[in-house]
């Protein structure tokens, strides 16, 4: 099994190079390191690497061309709403453009391949008021980093059903776990947090603490993609959470009874872009054969042990 996995040195792509090699499959990553680090794939010998970007399409035109790939996964993103309201452009060159770039070379080229999948955002959702969000659910995107989400996504759905390219769609809600880098502007709320946590440093909120989310473990989605890009057929689209929501104050509370330590909270009026209230409908997910294994509580408790051990 041959797999590509652009982005593949970040938080998620790296828990699903690792997994992938635990199976068995000869992984090549792509990854520019403007995100991802390559202490995150360095005890993988096995891995073929190359430090380039998705926007080098001469690059990536010669590795879909040779690489003979079973399963692509398109991972690859500037992932940060902030930074693409200050960089509109490039967040659409990165994470709409780059993708379309490729899926039209691999039907020009008649490329074979079993299955792509792309990481689209519950982004895209925006602020429709609507609880859960549901695949079928109002789109209100309300940043750059949201409309490019969503234009791959659905040029993702169109290959698949105009030139039947066998691709397939997720969205994921807030995903967290070890790996994250609490260092990066494009950072997950909860790497945030436990980096504040660990250093004693004044943690920013945006907003009241109200706002909600639902938040799912990274060896949860690492484990839906695979069965996603194994068991699916049909060029669609999943959520991918625990389907549970939960308040950013309900979560701190949480986690500071687990690290056992107080967090220090400056409030701040909320962010232009913020989305007051998300949590996934996950049945169609959950109509694969797809259960969460890991609680919020659990997930914290591993994630915080990760930090203290490293």
């Amino acid at each position: 099994m041959k797999v590509l996995i652009t982005g593949g040195a970040g938080f998620i792509g790296s828990h699903l190079a690792h997994s992938l090699v635990k199976r068995g499959a000869e992984v090549t990553i792509v990854d520019d390191l403007s995100m991802g680090r390559l202490s995150n794939i360095a005890d993988m010998a096995q891995v073929t690497f190359y430090q380039r970007s998705v926007c080098d399409y001469e690059f990536m035109h010669g590795l879909l061309k040779r690489g003979k790939f079973d399963y692509i996964y398109f991972l690859a993103a500037i992932a940060s709403v902030a930074d693409s309201i200050k960089r509109p452009w490039e967040t659409h060159q990165v994470n709409s453009e780059a993708i379309l770039n490729s899926l039209e070379f691999i039907r020009r080229e008649h490329i074979k391949v079993k299955r792509i999948l792309f990481s689209s955002s519950a982004a895209v959702y925006g602020d429709d008021l609507q609880v859960p969000k549901g695949e079928g659910s109002a789109i209100r995107p309300l940043s750059p980093y949201a409309i490019d989400k969503f234009l791959a996504d659905r040029y993702m759905a169109a290959y698949g059903k105009l030139y039947h390219l066998p691709t397939v769609c997720v969205r994921f809600f807030n995903v967290y776990g070890p790996k994250q880098n609490p260092q990066s502007p494009y950072s997950g709320v909860l790497s945030i947090i436990t980096n504040c946590l660990v250093k004693g440093r004044q943690f920013k909120l945006y907003g009241d603490g109200t706002q909600t989310r639902d938040f799912i473990f990274v060896e949860d989605v690492v484990r839906a993609m695979i069965m996603i890009v194994e068991k699916s057929t049909a060029s669609t689209v999943f959520n991918v959470a625990n389907g549970q929501e939960n308040s950013l104050a309900e979560v701190i509370q949480v986690y500071e009874k687990i690290a056992r330590r107080t967090l220090k909270i400056d409030y701040l009026a909320p962010r232009a872009g913020d989305i007051k209230r998300s949590v996934a409908d996950v049945s169609r997910l959950n109509d694969l054969g797809f259960k969460s294994r890991w609680t919020l509580a659990a997930g914290l408790e591993a994630y915080w042990n990760s930090v203290r051990s490293e």
